[in-house]
């Protein structure tokens, strides 16, 4: 068995594990497929801010339950699942108002605990969501990414009246965009990337437009009665996105921040109060998977296309290497560990 172990920032390494046993309520999980997400990255290179050393890896992940606590009775041996990968304590005030997400004592599998870049995990019994055999596992595994778009469309109510801009093509802006659209939204599309742009058309974008090269204010003016956007997403984690979607949102409009920048940014108050702007951030998930995995089993999100590589495990630094020298020929790389 192996693992994928940030030892210290700069540092990957693959290491063998050791099986652990799971506690009464706890399961023991094979893992199948993990994908790489622009937070491992993070760890890697020392810029996570929560991040402990030396830490295995990986937050997005599926497979099949090798062994079960005593106190386990949902879930059986062979069953398959996906791991919700934030561990709340239950009882604070965020907890207690059904916001786990934000948890005063929050602790996210692959951050502040181990996670599941490895041949076997132990995780709680209520992280692991149980999904169809008939659902492939690489697909299960993208269950959490998507989590994280509908975690910020709940936040901002998104729906069918809404005409939504994303900033941002990334994984983040195309699940956002699938969600979105699942919605029943009209949905465009804004990055600096003609590439990643045509990627975001096969994923249902009604408009896209290239930052840099289109005015993006200008050309959003006439959207919405000439009213703008009515909700706006940052999924490119720019501070000073901020200040423009403030801009460019409709009267009564809403906006969504993703990022985790500490850097400063100008957002004029007079824009705020001025059309009642409603911004909120958004942190992972509310216990949304099991609402996501409904979306994959029934067909409504298709998102197979954005696996557009996948690696042996014990091939990580490749993947890794991919990634960061030729992002334009990702989306979603996943490590195999079956």
């Amino acid at each position: 068995m192996i693992a994928v172990r940030v030892r210290a920032p700069h540092s990957l390494e693959i290491i063998a594990a050791e099986r652990a046993e799971p506690g009464p309520d706890e399961v023991r999980i094979k893992v199948a497929s993990a994908g790489i997400c622009g937070s491992d990255i993070h760890i890697l290179h020392g810029s996570n801010p929560f991040a402990k050393y030396p830490r295995i890896i990986g937050h997005e992940f599926a497979g099949t339950i090798a062994a079960t606590g005593a106190a386990v009775t949902a879930l059986s041996v062979g069953d398959h699942v996906v791991v919700d990968p934030v561990i709340s304590c239950g009882h604070c005030y965020a907890c207690r108002v059904g916001r786990s997400n934000v948890c005063a004592n929050l602790e996210v599998l692959g951050v502040h605990r181990d996670g599941g870049f490895r041949s076997e995990v132990v995780v709680p019994a209520s992280n692991a969501v149980k999904v169809s055999r008939s659902l492939p596992i690489p697909v299960a595994a993208l269950a959490e990414p998507f989590s994280i778009a509908a975690n910020v469309l709940s936040r901002t109510g998104c729906n069918e009246r809404d005409t939504v801009l994303i900033y941002g093509s990334g994984t983040v802006g195309l699940t956002v965009l699938q969600v979105a659209k699942l919605k029943g939204a009209r949905v465009i599309l804004a990055d600096p990337d003609r590439r990643r742009l045509d990627r975001a058309a096969q994923f249902g974008a009604d408009r896209l437009l290239q930052s840099g090269k289109d005015n993006i204010p200008a050309s959003v003016a006439g959207e919405n009665d000439g009213l703008g956007p009515t909700l706006v997403i940052d999924g490119a984690g720019v501070p000073a996105l901020l200040e423009e979607a403030c801009r460019v949102a409709s009267p009564a409009g809403r906006i969504g921040v993703l990022g985790f920048s500490p850097a400063p940014c100008n957002i004029s108050q007079q824009e705020i109060v001025k059309k009642e702007l409603t911004l909120v951030g958004s942190r992972l998930s509310r216990r949304l998977l099991p609402e996501v995995v409904e979306w994959l089993e029934s067909g409504q999100l298709k998102p197979e296309a954005m696996i557009t590589q996948t690696f042996s495990g014990s091939d990580a630094k490749d993947a890794f290497v991919l990634i960061e020298r030729a992002p334009e020929q990702t989306v979603k790389v996943q490590l195999d560990f079956s």
